[in-house]
């Protein structure tokens, strides 16, 4: 399988002086969905900002390392550019803009597209996906509630016609039923639209079950990773992120106390 994105033992300074990521390596393959996990602080949006070039706007940037996308270095492009070769970074969050209507946001992420019969087939195709939009079409975005929000913000990136997206946190803040629609409408996204996916998520649980690989992340840098169903028999995993004891029973997080790795892995 053809490796899509390589990130090469790369560091994250944030203000010339905050280092952030310390040697930050990963791959994600053609048609993959790769997850992140990690507690909050890890490094793992800031993984996703500077694969999406988007360090500079919180004057962070990469002083070592590289990033590769389909064999070349976009480390040093602009964000713009970054888009416009097929990466799409869907934000924590939901960052919709909430003063245009839920179409005029989907068309946004249409800018990059020339065609306007492809535009047009592009917002039909994620009413597919999301057909609640299409009752909130000429809603203003502000006022549709959080889970109409986050499918917004993934078709919008749909609309960018992606090779690969980014995902930050698509969970957060919604209930579980929802969480397993957007969880399922990602899956989907990627067998049917053949979009790869790097999904960063406190949901281990559900973000193991759609993955095909998974990497840890420990202060800025990966301390483990492996295909998913050997991560969900990894004994410090089911503790920490699954919430299980070594029999396979149910664990308070509270009773978790910090994470006990019995073997060291670095990359």
């Amino acid at each position: 399988m053809a490796e899509m994105l390589e990130v090469n033992n790369i560091e994250v300074i944030y203000n010339q002086v905050i280092l952030v990521l310390k040697g930050m390596s990963l791959r994600v393959s053609d048609g993959q969905i790769v997850t992140i996990l990690g507690n909050n602080g890890a490094g793992k949006s800031t993984t996703l900002k500077a694969i999406s070039g988007l360090l500079k706007s919180e004057n962070g940037q990469v002083t070592d390392g590289s990033i590769s996308f389909q064999g070349e270095r976009i480390d040093k492009v602009d964000p713009e550019k970054i888009v416009r070769r097929g990466i799409f970074q869907v934000m924590e969050g939901r960052q919709a803009f909430e003063d245009l209507t839920v179409e005029e946001n989907l068309l946004v992420g249409a800018h990059t597209v020339k065609s306007r019969k492809q535009i047009k087939k592009d917002l039909e195709m994620v009413y597919t996906y999301f057909p609640r939009l299409i009752q909130r079409r000429s809603f203003q975005a502000g006022y549709i509630s959080g889970g109409e929000q986050q499918m917004l913000v993934i078709g919008r990136g749909l609309m960018a016609k992606p090779k690969l997206m980014l995902l930050d946190e698509p969970s957060m803040g919604l209930s579980p039923m929802l969480v397993g629609e957007i969880f399922d409408i990602i899956q989907r996204i990627n067998k049917e639209e053949n979009v790869t996916i790097l999904l960063v998520e406190q949901n281990a649980r559900m973000a193991l079950t759609i993955a095909d690989h998974g990497y840890v992340m420990e202060n800025g840098r990966i301390v483990l990773d492996d295909d998913v169903e050997k991560l969900k028999e990894n004994a410090d995993i089911k503790e920490f992120y699954l919430g299980l004891t070594e029999m396979g029973t149910k664990k308070s997080y509270r009773d978790v106390k910090h994470y006990k790795r019995r073997k060291r892995w670095l990359t």
